[in-house]
């Protein structure tokens, strides 16, 4: 690889781990920019190779690097993906944001994304997107105009928000599912695969159906 690549480390070798390599493999394609250098995953052993890639540690690995790296959490869940972070207590770790080159962005003027997060193919959205950092949104999931992504939020594939929505820190929303406009999303909530959410859910809470109602409390 070119020297004048960043070097850059992936947290999470399962099936997301993977498919962020997927991206970074189409970015550089298009635009040379990282040196994947290895996986952080207390789940492998060092030396294991994941889709070529070596698995370099775990998190008292990253804590230890004496060098600044590049990390990227891929980790779906956004309980998980916040608690991880919280465990990185290494200064040197740097959060960049990773998006595919499929995304459509039509006006960046008035949007604001923040470090750490990851854009999958074929997210589109529109315009005065507030996107806070280590929001997870994952393939074609679709933003409407004036949304607020709080800190850890993540959408899975086809999820459709519409305008105005505002989702709290680490919300979950599951494959499939619709957030309609003006509508407001509690902190830690999950929203179950294929649900429609018309009205406003409180936080901590597990809200299913069409329309969604919580359906348990954490």
């Amino acid at each position: 690889m070119e020297s004048n690549l960043q070097e850059l480390a992936i947290y999470g070798a399962g099936g997301f781990g993977r498919h962020v390599l997927a991206i970074v493999k189409r970015i550089n394609a298009i635009s040379p920019t990282y040196n994947v250098i290895g996986f952080y995953d207390d789940g492998f052993k060092i030396g294991d190779h994941v889709n070529g890639i070596p698995v370099i540690g775990g998190l008292d690995d990253l804590n230890n690097t004496d060098k600044p790296i590049n990390v990227v959490l891929a980790l779906g869940w956004s309980e998980v993906r916040k608690r991880v972070h919280s465990l990185i207590t290494n200064e040197k770790v740097i959060f960049p944001t990773i998006i595919d080159p499929s995304v459509v962005m039509p006006d960046m003027e008035y949007a604001h994304i923040g470090k750490g997060c990851i854009i999958c193919e074929s997210v589109a959205f529109t315009c005065n997107l507030y996107m806070d950092d280590f929001v997870l949104l994952n393939m074609g999931t679709m933003v409407g105009h004036d949304v607020k992504l709080s800190p850890f939020v993540s959408t899975m594939p086809s999820v459709s928000i519409s305008g105005e929505v505002s989702l709290g820190e680490a919300v979950y929303v599951g494959v499939g599912a619709t957030v309609i406009n003006r509508v407001e999303v509690g902190r830690n909530t999950i929203i179950g695969a294929g649900a429609v959410v018309t009205k406003s859910l409180p936080s901590d809470c597990t809200a299913v159906g069409i329309p969604a109602k919580p359906i348990k409390f954490r």
